[in-house]
């Protein structure tokens, strides 16, 4: 099976028992465990998964090749965030062009998030099969497409399926860069790089609307359209050059590698073949390997790196038939607690999304405030510096966090520590929708609802992302699969919120904020029974979870 992260992760002494996401990483003292001394290490924490010795290994990538490489997909997940929440923006010129309702920007929402869950769900075998690098490419186009069709709308068909393709660009930032990030940094570091993932989702989320309503002020509403295609355009090419591709067949090269090591096992060693097993070299030290076959020890050159096409090792003619079992396959990833767990917890806040933002553009246009299209796009920035401070506290803070409280339990990790963090966010965020839809709702003016979208963009930073690490730590080899059903789950409840968020408000905007604030209680609140008892759950997957690694991996061989 490809279980080389839960293989490389179960360093435990003993017969101690074997539970994705439980593990020992330390002695009873906190002290690094001395039956680890040949394993690669980073400030006395190992490596997980530990990084071969193969020059392709991404885990051995230069800092600043990872560094460029995260820049590039934290790029595309701001952008695609961007394009699919900037429609809104010109609601108004184009309701005074063509007489169109704002219900119909609140149906193509509805198909926004259809395109972003349900293409996150089909594209997501083709990861496997033909790299990562195709998904981006598609992505870009897609959003062409799509923002061309928005800037050449001139009836209601042209405001809701241009939606689809916007919506399907972005299912790129829900499952594949997660993925992407993930192949290229070690475990410890999982909350820092979801956090800022989480931000760089914000970003665009946030800016998206401000800078549509700065195009649309100066250069008119078609242009929204235009300028994204423009830069989409231009993305592609860098993307096309630059990003590189991060399928790396671990296990594989693994096999071959002990395999290599018994039949060399008997021929003698010169001293200057021995190498430091405790370093980690970057890539310009490691040498390949070349007792392997050539396809897995051989150096890539820069142009195998960007190939657009890296299939997948003994694909099986096109792999038609293996995509149908793939795609078919990872529908099992919903009987997985976790994630539906992640799901509902990132889905709310999505949901919200679209209530927010819609009291946003149709209420504070008009008295008491009688804002204009810039300065209901700043309303954005108050969000946005929540989200980062939320980020930071759900990133970099929980990995913190996690390394304490692992010491504390005898040096062993249980995945549900992150959990406990979510309580401030259970407090935090619905303060901030009672504060911002009371305040809408009785024309308060500065502070009280800026304090209060300040508050939601903190939830929304948090919550996605310690719930997201809470999947990745509990089922890492499960990672796409895992953020495909939680973007399944999220956009399919974040569709049908869209579909009730106006009636909803216009019934009463002052008590749909109040219940939304505590359904958003409630939500944040299930992190309560999944620390108590997401361990049971784990222990109740872990047949399921090896099964489903085997099967998934039986498909490309």
């Amino acid at each position: 099976m490809s279980g080389t992260r839960m293989r490389s992760r179960s360093h435990t002494r003993g017969h101690e028992e074997l539970i994705p996401g439980t593990r020992r990483l330390y002695d009873e003292d906190g002290n690094t465990l001395p039956g680890d001394d040949s394993l690669l290490k980073s400030g006395g924490i190992v490596l997980v998964p530990q990084p071969t010795d193969s020059p392709n290994d991404p885990l051995r990538w230069g800092l600043w090749r990872k560094i460029w490489h995260s820049l590039l997909v934290l790029y595309m997940v701001g952008l695609t965030a961007a394009t699919s929440n900037n429609a809104g923006s010109g609601s108004d010129g184009v309701n005074e062009e063509y007489g169109i309702s704002y219900d119909v920007f609140n149906t193509g929402a509805g198909v926004l998030f259809i395109g972003i869950g349900y293409w996150a769900l089909l594209s997501s075998p083709l990861v496997h099969l033909y790299g990562r690098r195709l998904g981006y490419l598609i992505s870009l186009i897609f959003n062409i497409g799509g923002l061309i069709w928005y800037a050449r709308i001139d009836g209601v068909s042209g405001v809701v399926w241009s939606q689809l393709f916007v919506g399907a660009a972005e299912s790129v930032g829900e499952a594949t860069a997660q993925l992407s990030l993930l192949d290229i940094w070690f475990e410890h570091q999982t909350g820092s790089v979801l956090g800022i993932y989480t931000f760089a989702t914000a970003i665009g989320t946030y800016l998206g609307p401000l800078i549509g309503a700065y195009v649309a002020s100066g250069l008119g509403w078609r242009w929204i359209g235009y300028v994204g295609a423009i830069i989409c355009g231009g993305s592609l090419v860098v993307f096309y050059f630059g990003l590189e591709e991060t399928e790396f067949s671990r296990d594989r090269y693994l096999t071959a590698r002990s395999e290599s090591i018994v039949l060399d096992a008997e021929q003698p060693v010169e001293p200057s073949e021995v190498q430091n097993e405790k370093s980690l070299p970057d890539e310009a030290a490691a040498t390949p390997d070349h007792s392997l076959s050539g396809s897995l020890s051989a150096r890539k050159t820069y142009w195998d790196r960007i190939r657009i096409i890296t299939l997948a090792p003994n694909l099986q003619g096109t792999g038609f038939k293996q995509y149908l079992h793939r795609l078919w396959h990872t529908l099992r990833v919903f009987t997985f607690p976790a994630v539906w767990y992640a799901g509902l917890q990132w889905g709310f806040q999505q949901s919200c999304l679209t209530f927010y933002l819609t009291v946003q553009e149709d209420w504070w246009y008009g008295p008491p405030w009688n804002y204009g299209s810039a300065a209901v796009g700043n309303m954005n920035l108050p969000t946005l510096i929540g989200s980062l401070i939320g980020c930071a506290y759900g990133g970099y803070g929980s990995d913190a966090f996690m390394q304490w409280m692992i010491k504390r339990n005898k040096g062993v990790m249980e995945a549900e520590f992150r959990l406990y963090l979510m309580a401030l966010c259970a407090l935090v965020f619905p303060a901030g929708l009672w504060l911002f839809g009371i305040g809408s709702a009785r024309g308060w003016s500065w502070p009280a609802p800026y304090v209060g979208l300040g508050f939601i963009g903190f939830g929304y930073g948090c919550a996605g992302d310690l719930s997201l690490s809470y999947l990745a730590d509990s089922f890492p080899d499960m990672v796409l699969e895992g953020m495909v059903g939680v973007a399944v789950i999220n956009n399919t409840l974040a569709m049908a919120f869209t579909f009730i968020a106006s009636p909803w408000i216009d019934s009463g905007m002052e008590n749909c904020f109040i219940v939304l604030g505590v359904l958003g209680f409630l939500v944040m609140g299930l992190s309560l029974p999944m620390a108590v008892w997401g361990k049971r759950t784990r222990r109740w997957s872990r047949d399921r979870y090896v099964n489903f690694v085997e099967i998934r991996d039986g498909f490309s061989r």
